[in-house]
């Protein structure tokens, strides 16, 4: 069996970190050619030490710099590449089968892209690369031939509820149904939200994450991404996406079929089970996950995900529904008040205002999404726009 060879942009982050395990496991199947960190030269060299990759990607030369030294300082004939345009180089690199783009936020469209028009196996976990592309992503992907996998859980437990013949999806297809947790502020009274440090909101219940999607989670805009996500990978209708709470994170997301029968994917709350299926496809791997004990699971609980606590999650019906562009709007405000909220600079409860405010501001013409240069020159605008305003509220 000739071995898949892999590339992992984001390696040190949550999901990069799954990957390289579920890797670990199949070291007959995987070679790992590539990795990518944004800052986090320690635990990059790490990795480069262990997997001993061709190329080792930092987008911040500085970083580049002293991780190429402690590589040369080791031993490693681990190439150091440097800058940003290097991610979207070595995703389409001839010696790369299979892209894991796990880079958060929209650093990872242009990369995701490459990846796309390259015609890789591309699993997508970098949901914002197709809530800020949308239509252009999808266009690389067709263009391309790739195999487009989504890592998301709800996003995977779809696609694994549905026949691989992708031509039979919208013959089948009534709705989806994508589960939330509700993060760590369910039952939380929405009004004493406005004291909730980083921490609290970082500390989710079912999942381990990195920072910023922690956030996301706690304000459900995790999810409001997710059913911008779904709208593209599924080609659906925004009225064709529906969303339930689901405390329990034991059923992943359901298709409802046109005969009202319900498909639903199971599984322990791990990403190893995505990564390894995205890995795998269409076979299944061991994955290293926990097994779901059905005879201890006492109870699946399902709950409304309303407008009144969570407003973050009904703003993406709004941005799709509105002119095309609106959802990179939507994704930018978002990274700014996130990054706003966990540097002090912004309350929690301000979140959702700074996003509605910049959605309803800017109105995308479709000269702002003609290109990778055009949508990221809106993403400029919003994220300036969202930055007066923090400031504005500070």
């Amino acid at each position: 069996m000739n071995r898949q060879r892999v590339c992992v942009l984001g390696s040190t982050g949550s999901i990069g970190v799954n990957t390289l395990d579920v890797i670990a496991r199949h070291p007959e199947r995987y070679e790992v050619v590539a990795l990518s960190a944004m800052s986090r030269v320690d635990e990059l060299l790490q990795q480069c030490l262990t997997w001993q990759p061709r190329f080792a990607v930092m987008p911040e030369r500085d970083a580049a710099a002293k991780l190429c030294e402690r590589l040369r300082e080791a031993g490693s004939r681990t190439e150091v590449l440097d800058g940003a345009e290097k991610l979207a180089d070595i995703a389409a690199h001839p010696d790369v089968d299979t892209v894991m783009a796990a880079i958060v936020g929209a650093a990872g469209l242009a990369p995701a892209i490459a990846a796309a028009r390259a015609g890789k196996r591309l699993l997508l976990a970098n949901k914002e690369a197709i809530v800020v592309g949308g239509a252009l992503f999808m266009h690389a992907v067709e263009e391309g031939g790739a195999t487009l996998l989504p890592i998301d859980s709800e996003h995977s437990a779809i696609f694994q509820c549905l026949p691989e013949d992708r031509a039979a999806w919208q013959e089948r297809i009534d709705h989806i149904v994508l589960t939330a947790s509700g993060g760590p502020f369910r039952s939380r009274d929405p009004q004493t939200l406005a004291d909730v440090t980083p921490d609290q909101a970082c500390a989710h219940p079912n999942w381990v994450m990195g920072r910023k999607i922690s956030v996301d989670s706690a304000t459900m805009m995790n999810k409001a991404l997710e059913v911008i996500e779904a709208r593209w990978l599924f080609n659906l209708k925004p009225e064709q996406i529906k969303v339930l709470i689901h405390p329990q994170s034991i059923i992943h997301s359901m298709v409802v079929c046109r005969d009202q029968s319900v498909l639903a994917q199971l599984g322990t709350p791990d990403m190893r089970v995505p990564i390894a299926y995205g890995l795998s496809f269409p076979e299944r791997i061991t994955s290293g996950a926990s097994r779901l004990d059905l005879l201890t699971t006492h109870s699946l609980t399902f709950e409304e995900a309303d407008a009144v606590r969570f407003p973050g999650l009904h703003l993406s019906w709004q941005a799709l529904r509105a002119p095309e562009g609106s959802t990179t709007v939507l994704n930018a405000a978002n990274e700014i008040a996130v990054d706003a909220f966990l540097n002090g600079r912004l309350r929690f409860d301000r979140i959702q205002a700074l996003n509605a405010h910049c959605l309803g501001a800017i109105s995308p013409s479709p000269a702002d999404t003609g290109s990778i240069d055009d949508l990221l020159a809106l993403d400029g605008r919003v994220r300036e726009l969202a930055q007066r305003q923090v400031l504005a509220w500070t």
